[in-house]
């Protein structure tokens, strides 16, 4: 199992030695860190943190400079945490860079959907309008919630307007494309989760791997 952190840049398409048309995701993938590798014995299992981006020291807390100071490595922005696979061996200060992923591995992708703020039922559950004629008052506003008598309150889950996006949302088996390991740039077949500039977590795929 490879990990790797990285930032969205954009989509694009390239063409495919066929000729066909292929949409890509640009991604900034890398170069990341090993912060800390965590075992059995003093974590109860065995994960390897990874850290990305460079900031600057007036912007990291004490704890996380002597975090960084420990490992030997300089203050990251972001970091996230990965389970390698039995018999996988990180080390502190080890760097991981985007061409470590063969060009056609299947990834899952994880990252924050963009945010759509306040919706009602139709754009957030998919629920359809009312009557659009004259005089009608039902047009895009929710319908009945409850019954009379039984059971005279709503159940808890009821779909209802309300915050819309920003989840978390991963997208598995993506097609690695092309990998620009100078740039540190790999291109992925499809759409990834997020805005522009938003940070992913990328692995090789759990599933479908080899199909």
């Amino acid at each position: 199992m490879k990990a790797i952190l990285g930032k969205k840049i954009g989509m694009t398409q390239i063409f495919s030695e066929a000729g066909q048309i292929i949409p890509v995701t640009v991604i900034e993938a890398g170069p990341a860190v090993v912060t800390q590798v965590k075992t059995v014995e003093n974590d109860g299992y065995y994960g390897v943190q990874i850290g990305f981006e460079d900031q600057k020291a007036c912007r990291v807390n004490k704890p996380d400079k002597g975090h960084f100071d420990k490992a030997g490595v300089t203050y990251k922005k972001h970091l996230a945490e990965f389970r390698p696979e039995e018999g996988e061996s990180y080390e502190l200060g080890q760097v991981i860079t985007v061409d470590t992923f063969e060009v056609g591995t299947l990834l899952d992708i994880t990252g924050t959907s963009k945010g759509k703020g306040t919706q009602g039922n139709i754009k957030r559950n998919h629920h359809r309008r009312g009557p659009m004629s004259h005089g009608s008052k039902h047009k895009r506003l929710p319908g009945g919630l409850a019954a009379a008598t039984y059971p005279s309150r709503v159940f808890k889950g009821n779909k209802a307007p309300g915050r819309m996006g920003r989840d978390t949302v991963t997208v598995q088996n993506l097609e690695l494309v092309k990998v620009i390991a100078d740039r540190n740039l790999m291109l992925v077949k499809g759409a990834v989760p997020g805005n522009k500039g938003g940070i992913l977590r990328i692995r090789t795929a759990v599933k479908g791997q080899g199909k």
